[in-house]
């Protein structure tokens, strides 16, 4: 069985170019974000480099523009609570749903040994791919393709609240309309859909008579904390 390479199976790198929308200088630099080491190790003799110093540079600017957003998005968010939900958002197990997202594990060029034993799959691998496709897209054209980048992909999911579970912004709400004397928060449960298993709620929050966010979750309560996400964006953004 020979290793997996580019084009074997799914996507290849020119339909991902298509499907973000973006197109590298340096497609040499984007193979490289998906080159892991066990496929390198197969080469003996030729000059391919792995993913790993890109993962190295990607985690650092994922930071950088993750923390912008936060401190763009959330203008009265304490430190503390913009450092947790940076961590949730910047995770493995959030990095490993990005990387599904754009089907990032049909094009890692693997060894046949890790291709055999899943690497494919596995959550570690397809975050670090993830980290060093921005590290890569970076180098090649600059901290505005990965803010184009994100913000089709990464930066929708913290609107909708996805992270919300390690921020409690129901607290957060609460302090910044008593702080403000803004009046009433409510919070209604407005549709329970699906099967006793698979249950999902759909929460509205509400200040003096008017809807200010809605949310959904598997629980009453992720519902009304993503709800609650929803509403101090649309107050912060008025403020």
């Amino acid at each position: 069985m020979h290793s997996v390479r580019e084009g074997e199976r799914g996507m290849n790198f020119k339909e991902l170019q298509e499907k973000i929308g973006i197109v590298f200088t340096d497609e040499s630099l984007m193979r490289q974000a998906f080159t892991h080491s066990s496929y390198v190790n197969e080469q003996r003799g030729k000059r391919i480099s792995d993913n790993e110093r890109l993962e190295f540079l990607g985690d650092a600017v994922l930071e950088l523009t993750v923390s912008q957003f936060l401190y763009k998005m959330f203008p009265k968010m304490s430190e503390g609570e913009m450092t947790k939900l940076r961590a949730a958002i910047v995770c493995e197990p959030s990095l490993v749903k990005f990387a599904e997202l754009l089907q990032f594990g049909e094009l890692v060029l693997l060894g046949k040994g890790e291709e055999l034993t899943g690497g494919r799959q596995r959550p570690a691998l397809l975050a670090d791919v993830f980290e060093a496709f921005v590290g890569a897209l970076y180098l090649d054209q600059g901290l505005d393709a990965v803010f184009q980048c994100l913000e089709k992909y990464v930066y929708p999911r913290i609107d909708k609240g996805e992270f919300t579970q390690v921020t409690d912004f129901k607290s957060q709400l609460q302090e910044l309309v008593q702080q403000d004397s803004l009046g009433e928060i409510i919070y209604r449960i407005l549709q329970e859909r699906g099967p006793a298993h698979n249950r999902e709620f759909v929460s509205e929050v509400i200040l003096n008579g008017n809807q200010l966010g809605v949310g959904s979750g598997r629980s009453k309560k992720e519902a009304e904390q993503r709800a609650a996400a929803l509403a101090l964006m649309k107050i912060e953004t008025k403020a």
